[in-house]
């Protein structure tokens, strides 16, 4: 325990957490072990997976700034959330906290997308493509005509929007694997995945082996975005 307090006080990246009761496996962004740098973790009292990826997130952007505020107090210079429908609140958070804001995976589309062949696009993985709109898009300069494909009803959509205790990873595993593919089926000039939803990350190995495309996720967003915060010495 002291030595995670000792990296944690290092930490240069804090994470707002969505309030959740869902298994944190080895991958999802909530997990510490699944970082290779220390990160600071704070939880938005209220802000359940529901209620800001199918109702609004309006009545809880005052409680992600002050939350927030106390991680750039404890010594974080770089902040990041747990759910890419976040990506609509970033400028108010940004310019509320005064430090650079990684609000969502989709803030990676438009470099994923101009790294790609001229006639190839990105294609978005979400947990919910009924409610991620125009604006979430939008919101995080993601191009607004991006193929988008759900994993609205499944196993692991129940269990992450559910807020469930339980999590059955070998049928999330086989959700993700359907849901790429049917992407892929339906637009094969896709050439590279974002993974909207940050616990999408543990299956990511599975989408890539599925599909034969690169996938872009909150663990690679964060990774660079930490680089940043704090450069490898050399």
């Amino acid at each position: 325990m002291d030595s995670e307090m000792r990296q944690e006080d290092h930490a240069r990246l804090g994470i707002l957490m969505l309030d959740t009761q869902f298994p944190r496996i080895l991958g999802d962004v909530g997990n510490p072990d699944t970082w290779p740098f220390p990160v600071r973790y704070a939880v938005v009292p209220g802000a359940t997976p529901s209620a800001i990826v199918c109702d609004d997130v309006e009545p809880f952007v005052q409680a992600f700034i002050e939350t927030g505020r106390d991680l750039v107090a404890s010594g974080c210079t770089g902040i990041a959330t747990t759910c890419g429908f976040l990506a609509l609140i970033r400028p108010r958070l940004s310019t509320a906290l005064k430090v650079p804001v990684a609000a969502s995976a989709l803030e990676q589309v438009a470099q994923v997308q101009a790294m790609l062949p001229s006639d190839q696009m990105v294609g978005i993985l979400t947990i919910s493509a009924a409610t991620l709109t125009l604006a979430h898009l939008e919101a995080a300069g993601a191009p607004p005509h991006c193929p988008v494909q759900g994993t609205d009803g499944s196993s692991f959509s129940k269990s992450i929007l559910g807020n469930l205790t339980t999590l059955d990873v070998s049928d999330a595993r086989q959700d993700m694997i359907r849901a790429a593919q049917q992407l892929i089926a339906d637009h094969p000039n896709v050439g590279a995945i974002v993974l909207e939803c940050t616990n999408m990350v543990p299956y990511a190995p599975d989408i890539e082996q599925a599909t034969g495309r690169p996938v872009y996720s909150i663990f690679t967003y964060l990774s660079w975005f930490h680089a940043g915060l704090r450069p490898r010495v050399f």
